[in-house]
């Protein structure tokens, strides 16, 4: 569970960064927030669900966080910042937050393929998170954040929490497809352009 709060955490700004369960590690986000937080830990109070991904040197850290805790850290956070994760974005927007998105990138082992990179890039190229792909990105909209918050303010609209749910189903559903499709062993090309013939009664 994340931490209690003192007094001094009371007059911070809460940040909550979350890397979701997926298995590969995102070492890479957690480098970029301790170098982050060393020169803004006065000013943020903080929640990081680090996941698989080795313990960052920065305090409220907890690998996992049940749903309700999870819920709860969103509701209470005033930024937001996240992996690609189509569920965890949705929640965050749910919770009236515009997510500080940092997609996991397969070419540095974060993940099996490329769909959280498309998936938040097309949504920020619509407004609906704020896309970070290098570490002054980040830097910069966490600067914007701690200036005014509002910023990362969005209409939290409790009347769609189904379609949101049925949205989020049906993108995991695409995405289990698509790793499942990769994993399963390809026929050889040429197999798909030769057909067995006939000599005598038999296939040859």
């Amino acid at each position: 569970m994340p931490r209690q709060r003192d007094r001094a955490d009371a007059a911070r700004l809460q940040l909550l960064l979350a890397v979701g369960t997926d298995a590969h590690p995102f070492d890479r986000l957690l480098d970029w927030l301790e170098e982050w937080h060393g020169d803004a830990a006065a000013l943020v109070h903080l929640t990081v669900q680090h996941g698989h991904t080795r313990p960052p040197a920065v305090p409220g850290a907890v690998p996992f966080l049940s749903h309700e805790a999870l819920q709860a850290a969103l509701a209470g956070a005033d930024l937001v910042v996240c992996h690609g994760g189509p569920a965890t974005i949705l929640e965050a927007r749910r919770h009236g937050r515009l997510p500080i998105v940092v997609p996991r990138d397969p070419g540095r082992g974060e993940h099996v393929d490329d769909h959280q990179q498309l998936f938040a890039r097309r949504l920020g190229a619509a407004g609906m998170v704020a896309l970070c792909e290098s570490r002054q990105a980040l830097r910069d909209a966490l600067a914007v954040g701690l200036a005014d918050p509002a910023r990362f303010a969005v209409a939290a609209d409790q009347g769609a929490q189904a379609a949101q749910r049925a949205a989020v189903a049906r993108v995991g559903q695409i995405v289990d497809n698509l790793v499942a499709a990769a994993s399963r062993p390809r026929r050889p090309w040429w197999r798909a352009w030769t057909r067995p013939v006939r000599v005598d009664g038999r296939n040859r």
